[in-house]
């Protein structure tokens, strides 16, 4: 199984839109606000750092870099060939290595896991726009890269971020000009549920280790000038012995 046509095209026609400088994109804020928050509480659940690490959905690779300079091999993976345009362009010195994956083809993710082996994964707002059917399969995806030693560290926007996220799209002045794009592609924010994901987890065979609540940082501003930060649930899960 794969993701539908239109999910990638959605995703394909966004990115070949997206400006190339960081912050351009709503979600794109810098590491210290996002992967370095979220190493944090990462990092002292892995068994073996030495790992490589998979930013998995990693846009244009602002993350990824920052994984780069923290662990000896990370591979930024998008589904949109676009997306990885950006991060290869930002990353003119190859700090990291950038591939096209589909989680939810079994195949892909067997193949990528024959190939680096069991891998730590960092997914950071992905799956509550995924499909509805897709979201177990990519899910089951990730544990197949995870394998027996690896750790996942998933974000996910909460139910409590589809009202903010409406409430900006609804405003009188239209949408914030860095979310409009999204709803312009059909990228739908905020459905999955937060009772869900842990469930999705179960379901692959992982276990989930710990979780917690911290808020998605965002480079877009209200009309009040604070920056705005969606509600969201991070897990930490992989397979216990």
């Amino acid at each position: 199984m794969s993701v539908t046509s239109r999910y990638r095209e959605a995703w394909e026609g966004f990115w070949k839109e997206a400006p190339d400088e960081q912050g351009a994109v709503f979600w794109d804020a810098e590491p210290a606000l996002t992967a370095g928050l979220h190493l944090a509480l990462f990092e002292q659940y892995l068994v073996n750092p030495n790992l490589p690490m998979v930013d998995l959905g990693c846009g244009n690779g602002t993350q990824t870099r920052f994984l780069a300079d923290r662990f000896p091999h990370v591979v930024g993976a998008d589904l949109s060939a676009a997306a990885l345009d950006h991060a290869r362009h930002a990353d003119p010195a190859g700090q990291a290595t950038y591939r096209m994956l589909d989680a939810v083809e079994k195949t892909e993710a067997e193949t990528l896991h024959a190939e680096l082996g069991d891998t730590n994964v960092y997914m950071r707002g992905v799956l509550h726009q995924a499909e509805s059917d897709d979201r177990q399969q990519m899910v089951d995806g990730i544990a197949t890269l995870v394998g027996a030693h690896g750790r996942v560290f998933l974000v996910e926007l909460a139910e409590a971020a589809k009202p903010v996220l409406m409430g900006l799209a609804q405003s009188p002045a239209g949408p914030p000009p860095k979310l409009a794009p999204i709803f312009r592609h059909g990228i739908a924010p905020g459905e999955a549920a937060d009772d869900a994901v842990p469930e999705y987890l179960r379901a692959a065979g992982l276990t989930v280790l710990a979780s917690g609540e911290q808020p998605l940082i965002t480079t877009e501003y209200g009309p009040d000038g604070t920056r705005i930060e969606l509600p969201s649930k991070w897990l930490v899960a992989g397979r216990t012995v």
